[in-house]
């Protein structure tokens, strides 16, 4: 190969190699990778038409979401803030900003803000057409010795 051919090639290799670097592919940073809820039940799919849905929730300080139960999987990320779950005889939660879970399915539980700025939580269900993603629950009875 001729000096000239072989300043050519190196050239070409220059500028393809600095075209990749402009690409900015983007970074992928994995936030949760599981087939369990929080509690360790596998998560299940519903059975029907699928229907995925998403809100962001905010609670204020002091606030809760009030006892409930999820009859599908529903992936949570808090945003903002600290959530407190108490899932009853499960014992209670803590998930800070930046963490992700998947929340109890068939579970009662009930969230809420202990701190003193608003928790913002993305809430992600995996339902299905004519299912609720969300149902109201009653709060469990006290263990004996909380009475």
């Amino acid at each position: 190969m001729t000096p000239h051919r072989l300043l050519a090639l190196a050239a070409c290799l220059l500028i393809s190699s600095a075209a990749v670097a402009e690409r900015r592919l983007p970074l992928a940073l994995p936030i949760l990778e599981q087939s369990t809820d929080v509690l360790g039940q596998p998560i299940v799919y519903p059975e029907g038409q699928a229907r995925i849905s998403s809100v962001v929730i905010t609670l204020a300080p002091g606030a809760e979401t009030g006892w409930h139960s999820h009859p599908v999987p529903l992936y949570g990320h808090v945003l903002e803030g600290t959530l407190t779950v108490d899932y009853g005889e499960k014992g209670i939660r803590v998930f800070r900003a930046g963490e992700a879970l998947l929340e109890a399915v068939n579970w009662p539980h009930n969230g809420s803000n202990r701190g003193d700025v608003p928790v913002k939580i993305l809430a992600v269900s995996i339902g299905s057409k004519g299912r609720p993603n969300s149902t109201p629950a009653t709060a469990p009875a006290a263990p004996a010795a909380a009475r």
